[in-house]
């Protein structure tokens, strides 16, 4: 979502799917490019959507974080970042991903060595706020167990919005819900009550002064709302997390740092593991139901008590 975003400013149309959309439910064009991305280059659907690119007479692109990996091997052009896999839920991982296909939509687009220097200023800058963002977090009220939780987001920062909610689902596993924030303004605000817990990201130049007035409304409605941005008033909601200046359009590689550190002090809070999976495998290599223990004909093992 963040890497079409920048594809989608300068004019380049993307169609951005799902592997298992794109597998089952797609027929690819010829001479289309596909260009997939997959932490560990080896989930089931991405492994068969290299046969079906291959048979269409597509052009894939790969960019994973393991270099054996088939995603890597089979790609006619593999961006293989050889970066530290992550113990379960996507992090550190999740970032290189990013800024892989951030780089190669960039490289089409525009200049990228042009942006890279500001970039690698901004992510220092961000590492430095790093403890204060902890701190921030630590002592507000907005983290808190058992609360409805809505991630509101725009362009770029819609990639970082999704990110929170699949952080909550996986790290602190609670139900969470993410969507544009044009969305939210057309019939989803209904559900708003008090107690709500609202995490909005606000755009460099886009659409502030009307997100901002959406914070300022869910507050008067009883939600609590905690804010990611530049050059944020540090009375616009319960929970502020100001970020550094970065390029224009780049801010979604910075802006997902604060909610990272939130999921992972709720988990502490909540009293669950957000280094671990229940339930998911920590690569999902079949399709077939929930549960990695299976007995075969599509029958579920129940659990051991």
């Amino acid at each position: 979502m963040s890497a079409g975003s920048l594809a989608e400013l300068a004019g380049h149309p993307v169609y951005l799917q799902e592997a298992a959309e794109l597998l089952y439910f797609t027929d690819i064009p010829r001479g289309a490019v596909v260009v997939a991305l997959s932490r560990s280059g080896r989930s089931t659907e991405i492994v068969q959507l290299l046969a079906k690119a291959q048979a269409s007479g597509a052009t894939v692109i790969g960019i994973t974080n393991v270099v054996d990996s088939p995603l890597a091997r089979e790609s006619a052009i593999a961006l293989a970042i050889s970066a530290k896999l992550d113990h379960a839920i996507s992090v550190n991982t999740y970032s290189t991903l990013l800024i892989g296909a951030a780089a190669l939509t960039s490289s089409v687009t525009t200049d990228f060595s042009a942006v890279a220097p500001l970039l690698l200023h901004a992510v220092r800058e961000a590492g430095q706020r790093l403890e204060s963002w902890q701190a921030q977090i630590k002592e507000s009220s907005w983290p808190i167990g058992g609360a409805p939780y809505y991630f509101l987001g725009r362009g770029g920062s819609l990639g970082s919005c999704h990110e929170g909610r699949l952080l909550w689902e996986e790290g602190v596993k609670m139900p969470a819900t993410a969507m544009s924030s044009s969305n939210f303004r057309h019939g989803p605000q209904e559900i708003v009550r008090q107690g709500m817990r609202f995490c909005i990201w606000i755009d460099q130049s886009r659409m502030r002064d009307e997100d901002l007035a959406v914070a300022h409304d869910l507050r008067i409605l009883g939600a609590s709302v905690m804010l990611i941005g530049e050059k944020l008033a540090p009375d616009a909601a319960d929970l502020v997390c100001q970020l550094p200046n970065s390029p224009p359009g780049w801010q979604f590689v910075i802006d997902v740092l604060p909610v990272q550190i939130a999921a992972e002090h709720l988990s502490r809070s909540v009293g669950v593991d957000c280094d671990s999976f229940r339930v998911c495998s920590y690569v999902v290599e079949d399709e077939h139901g929930l549960l990695r223990k299976r007995t075969g004909a599509g029958q579920d093992r129940p659990p051991k008590s």
